[in-house]
């Protein structure tokens, strides 16, 4: 038996192992017994131990939870009396993943968007600044030299740019929260 490459075993002990113990509780809450339980996280790992390259792998606590499913209903598959209700408990349970779901990617698009309005919208000088400092990540010296200014003046422009964005930011949500309901009988809702 050829063992794995070093850059595999390594991936394995950093990436994969520490997620072990969420893979075995997923399976046992799919009703599999414990001697199953060992031999698809022992399959699992020798087909890890079997890749050539981890590259195409961008998230290791899916694929590890992917690997052990997919070994978990080839073996229910492959007995001769199959309990369907292990194979619905399988389907049925959902595999952690690293990734954001649709939802956390579009409202970070939006909210991304709105930021982008936002510093927009800030003065020339302040906007300027800001971009070179948080987006680009340059020093206030640098930053300084390029425009001609002392680093007194970035650092209070850096400072004023945070705050009119954290202010403009407020005042937006502060727009969207739900205006609080009267009361009858409350000189407040009468006109």
């Amino acid at each position: 038996m050829v063992s794995a490459p070093g850059h595999i075993v390594s991936w394995v002990g950093t990436q994969i192992l520490p997620h072990e113990a969420d893979v075995r509780r997923w399976l046992l809450r799919a009703r599999l017994g414990r001697d199953d339980i060992e031999d698809i996280l022992q399959e699992s790992y020798c087909r890890m131990a079997e890749l050539i390259s981890v590259d195409h792998i961008s998230s290791p606590r899916a694929y590890f939870f992917t690997v052990a499913r997919n070994i978990a209903l080839m073996r229910l598959r492959r007995a001769r009396i199959v309990s369907m209700e292990s194979v619905d408990e399988i389907d049925r349970l959902e595999i952690s993943s690293d990734l954001p779901s649709p939802e956390q990617v579009t409202v970070a698009r939006s909210d991304l968007a709105r930021l982008k309005r936002v510093i927009a919208g800030l003065p020339t000088r302040c906007r300027q600044i800001f971009e070179m400092r948080r987006i680009e990540g340059l020093p206030q010296k640098e930053i300084a030299r390029i425009m001609g200014l002392s680093e007194h003046i970035v650092e209070n422009d850096a400072a004023k740019a945070l705050r009119l964005i954290m202010k403009e930011i407020a005042s937006e949500d502060s727009r969207f929260q739900p205006q609080k309901e009267f009361k009858r009988g409350t000189d407040a809702g009468r006109n």
